[in-house]
C-alpha cells in the first residue's frame, strides 16, 4: 500500500488524485482509495488540513494531487455588505466552519443555522460544492493551490508552548 506523509510546494508531474471531503481532509491518519483505484494511507502531522490542489509524496516518489470532493453544503447570499457580516458575525460567534467567497458563505448543511441567517435577512441555497472553510487567525500560513488568492495569517501563530501538569515536578 502506498503511504503519503510529506505535502510537496511543487511538482513535475502527477501520478494520481485524491478526492477527499473536508472532514477526511482534517484527519491525520487516514486509509483512502486513490482514483486509479489504488489503496493509500495518509500519515499527516497532526493539526494538517489538506487542501485542494495540494501534492504529497511518500517514499517512493509517487506525487499525488489532493482533490476537494463535492459534499452538500449550503450557500449564503446576502443583499448587503452589512447582512453578509452579520451573517459571518453570528456563524463565527457559534464556531461554525465558514468558506468565504466573493459575495456568498459557504458552510456545512444545518438547519438550525440556515434558519438563522435566514432570519438574519440571507437567502440559502443547498449545493453540492467542495466546502473549503478559512483555516483561522492562528492556523498558520494559510494555503495555495493555484487560484491566486493565497492567505496570510491575521494573527501571529503562537510558539507551542510546555503544558504544566499538576503531577509534573516543580522547575529547578
Amino acid at each position: 500500500m502506498m503511504t503519503l506523509h510529506t505535502k510537496l510546494a511543487d511538482a513535475d508531474r502527477i501520478d494520481d488524485e485524491l478526492v477527499l471531503a473536508y472532514d477526511q481532509r482534517e484527519k491525520c491518519r487516514l486509509r483512502a482509495r486513490l482514483v486509479s483505484g489504488d489503496d493509500v494511507a495518509l500519515f499527516m502531522v497532526r493539526g494538517t488540513v489538506l487542501r485542494d490542489g495540494e501534492l504529497l509524496t511518500g517514499a517512493d516518489g509517487r506525487v499525488v494531487r489532493i482533490v476537494a470532493a463535492s459534499e452538500p453544503t449550503y450557500v449564503v447570499h446576502c443583499d448587503t455588505p452589512l447582512t453578509m457580516a452579520r451573517c459571518a458575525f453570528h456563524l463565527g460567534n457559534r464556531h461554525t466552519q465558514a468558506q468565504i467567497g466573493a459575495g456568498f458563505l459557504r458552510i456545512r448543511v444545518d438547519p438550525v443555522l440556515r434558519e438563522m441567517v435566514e432570519g438574519l435577512g440571507a437567502r440559502v441555497e443547498q449545493e453540492n460544492a467542495p466546502f473549503e472553510p478559512e483555516a483561522g487567525a492562528y492556523a498558520g500560513a494559510g494555503h495555495s493551490h493555484g487560484h491566486g488568492h493565497d492567505r496570510h495569517p491575521l494573527a501571529p501563530v503562537p510558539l507551542r508552548q510546555k503544558i504544566h501538569r499538576p503531577s509534573d515536578p516543580a522547575p529547578a
